[in-house]
């Protein structure tokens, strides 16, 4: 086809983004003996680049809104030098224990909690947390599972049935249990309820903004795929619930179609890109993924 060249490249750039070369970093592949079955609402919901960037972006800005977890981040990470990588690893854990082979999966998610284990600090008002505590692994999984699906129904099935939704929270209460996440939502309606019992405990502060100011301004060096990127940041604060929005100190204005409409066209781009290729193929064989 005389626009293959052009799919490729573009499907190279974004294979680009989500692994590092420097650090012998391979494309995840798909495989039929994957922690989900093939069919699986998982494998539908987390296979679409631009959802689940916009979502993975919507979950660590309302992540941060916990004490704990931007405690986690500010006293652990060098997220003013690799805010880029951080988004990139969460890619990464979400791809490799969705589509790749189930001990690859299960390899990730022993290295995620071998990391958890070692964690811990003071939080300003003095109060000790540990990156462990089953309860802050519940509100990482809970916000990042519902971001995810909501960019998903956003952008891609905005007439998803309600029982695919839950569907989708059970499947990837697996992982959440995995990571000793505790409580774990498994249909739409405990993830909401457990998100509003967290409420009370979600603060913003100097800290919260720095930290959501660098996801927000995250570049990665390629002119075409940083316009798209700004696009997608915008829509990962858009996704917010308004309470989240405005802890960010954000508000709902004229550009919002604009965000949308950008969104909704990258994606379809993206999608277009991905058509065809061997990133969407099964196989018990390598294959290029992403």
């Amino acid at each position: 086809m005389i626009l293959e060249p052009a799919k490729r490249a573009v499907r190279q750039k974004i294979t680009d983004v989500f692994n590092d070369a420097d650090k012998g970093e391979r494309p995840v592949l798909r495989r039929a003996d994957a922690l989900f079955p093939v069919d699986s609402i998982a494998w539908k919901v987390n296979g679409d680049v631009t959802t689940m960037m916009i979502g993975g972006v919507s979950g660590l800005l309302l992540q941060m809104l916990h004490p704990a977890v931007l405690a986690g981040v500010w006293d652990h990470s060098d997220f003013r030098a690799d805010m880029h990588g951080r988004l990139r690893r969460t890619a990464k854990f979400i791809a490799t224990t969705t589509y790749d082979h189930a001990e690859a999966g299960r390899a990730a998610i022993d290295r995620v909690n071998r990391i958890h284990a070692k964690l811990g600090g003071v939080l300003p008002d003095g109060t000790p947390y540990r990156v462990s505590d089953p309860e802050l692994l519940a509100w990482v999984h809970v916000t990042e599972t519902i971001s995810f699906l909501d960019s998903w129904i956003r952008y891609a099935e905005p007439g998803m049935p309600r029982a695919q939704q839950d569907a989708y929270f059970d499947d990837m209460a697996r992982v959440g249990e995995a990571l000793h996440a505790d409580p774990l939502p498994r249909s739409r309606a405990e993830a909401e309820a457990l998100i509003q019992s967290f409420r009370p405990k979600l603060r913003a502060d100097a800290r919260t903004h720095e930290v959501a100011a660098l996801v927000m301004r995250q570049t990665v060096g390629m002119p075409a795929v940083d316009l798209a990127a700004g696009v997608i940041m915008q829509a990962g604060m858009d996704l917010l619930p308004d309470w989240a929005r405005a802890m960010h100190r954000q508000t709902r204005g004229l550009t919002t179609p604009l965000v949308r409409g950008g969104a909704l066209t990258t994606a379809r781009f993206l999608r277009w890109a991905f058509d065809g290729s061997p990133n969407r193929a099964v196989h018990p064989d390598d294959v290029t993924g992403y």
